[in-house]
């Protein structure tokens, strides 16, 4: 038995309430000294733990660190999220996860990271991620359904997310198509997903969803420029979440909407969070940058588009953006 594990797993469990040394002793069949350097150990490698005398120990509120424990302790899901495996750096999780799906690993593994030195946008940007302040997973999928399906993974997740982050913060989160999500006007969220196809281009191998969220206050850790269109959640809402727990209820959130991805019922949800359908916009078409009116989103996630002679496109990718007119 890993004393430092169990204890942490107790501690997570306990909800925020104090636990004697004495009980943790009894219950993990340890003596109280080991309960202590167990304690001090795992403060040592990062963990907040509040001791108190006479009611004990428990996890604090304030606690940043990642750790599998603590988010199994939340999570409620069959399979996503049963393999957990934690960095505290790394240059992209979706390179890492697109390594081990290529190597047999199993569907649901999450790979998640304190921070990317090489993190991955879309469209080849670099995704910024300094060091405790978001949230950077990538979780592996085997999708058992056809190719024009796996075309919705994105959109879905995109639902999941949002759903997970509303969850913990009642503030309420938009999406701009087709990845990326939206607080008060601003970007706190980006979803990147990459395929690998069957030989018979018919079929999925295997999908990587990369998921990455600015959950803690973000200033001096993005450029002039990019703050301007980011931010984070507690920057929006005045509150610090709790990393471990939102890790969780993302996992929980995407395994429901995954499951029943091919009935397309998520669609509603999306058409309501979008924030570009009703207005004019900028989209790259083919490497040509247009001016449209977004009409709104088709039922294979596309957005539908009319262009100034009136004729109607749906773009199943690329991107667009709110067009901004200049006085």
């Amino acid at each position: 038995m890993n004393v430092k594990e169990t204890l942490l797993g107790t501690l997570a469990e306990s909800g925020g309430e104090y636990i004697s040394g004495a009980m943790l002793a009894e219950k993990l069949g340890v003596s109280r000294n080991a309960i202590w350097k167990a304690v001090k150990s795992l403060e040592t490698e990062g963990f907040s733990i509040e001791a108190m005398t006479s009611k004990g120990y428990r996890l604090s509120a304030e606690n940043n660190r990642l750790a599998e424990k603590l988010i199994q302790v939340y999570l409620k899901t069959e399979s996503f999220g049963k393999q957990i495996i934690i960095y505290d750096e790394i240059n992209s999780t979706n390179t890492c996860a697109k390594e081990m799906a290529s190597a047999g690993i199993s569907a649901g593994t999450v790979i998640v990271a304190d921070t990317q030195n090489a993190g991955k946008g879309r469209l080849g940007r670099n995704f910024v991620s300094p060091k405790g302040k978001g949230l950077y997973m990538s979780i592996i999928l085997r999708p058992s359904f056809d190719i024009n399906t796996a075309s919705l993974i994105t959109s879905a997740t995109a639902c999941a997310v949002a759903d997970a982050i509303e969850k913990l913060c009642n503030h309420d989160v938009r999406i701009k198509w087709v990845n990326d999500l939206y607080m008060n006007g601003r970007k706190i969220c980006g979803i990147l997903t990459e395929a690998s196809l069957g030989m018979e281009m018919h079929s999925v191998d295997y999908a990587v969803v990369g998921i990455g969220i600015n959950i803690r206050n973000s200033e001096g850790s993005f450029s002039r420029d990019l703050r301007v269109s980011a931010t984070s959640i507690e920057e929006e809402t005045g509150m610090k979440i709790d990393r471990n727990r939102l890790c969780a209820e993302v996992l929980n959130s995407l395994e429901k909407y995954i499951s029943d991805i091919e009935s397309r019922s998520y669609i509603r949800e999306y058409r309501n969070r979008e924030i570009l359908t009703g207005n004019t916009i900028t989209a790259n078409i083919e490497g040509n940058t247009i001016i449209a009116f977004a009409e709104g989103i088709d039922d294979n996630a596309n957005l539908i588009i009319k262009l100034p002679d009136g004729t109607i496109k749906h773009l199943s990718s690329g991107e667009a953006n709110l067009c901004r007119v200049i006085d």
